[in-house]
């Protein structure tokens, strides 16, 4: 969270990203003047973790710098979901205690690759 660039929001996020080998991948907020162009701390982790060859993950952790947790935006639910529905996902703020979900429980019904694979059967 301490790397993030927020200076337009001041809504700085951290993320950790546990792989299935037990490496942490950390990642954070990026904003940009062009605000949808911005990138959250979650697909930060992802998108670098996948750069450095790692695909299978078992929990991410997200902190803010806000007092509630924030929990993942959608698009950083559906990347999640592209690498594991059932990724543990901790969410925490600056006060109270950390809660702890899944991504299926945070995108149910979802669309990922083996929808695709099924396509061309059958």
């Amino acid at each position: 969270m301490r790397h993030s660039y927020a200076p337009y929001s001041r809504f700085r996020v951290g993320a950790a990203l546990l792989t299935e080998d037990g490496e942490i991948v950390t990642g954070c907020n990026v904003e940009n003047a062009s605000y949808g162009l911005s990138n959250c701390a979650e697909r930060t982790a992802v998108f670098k973790a996948v750069s450095e060859g790692r695909k299978k993950f078992k929990a991410i952790a997200v902190v803010s710098s806000k007092t509630n947790p924030a929990y993942p935006c959608g698009a950083c639910r559906q990347v999640l979901r592209e690498f594991n529905p059932r990724l543990r996902v901790v969410v925490a703020g600056l006060k109270g205690r950390p809660e702890v979900t899944t991504v299926d429980r945070l995108l149910p019904r979802s669309f990922g690759p083996e929808e695709l694979r099924a396509r061309g059967r059958g």
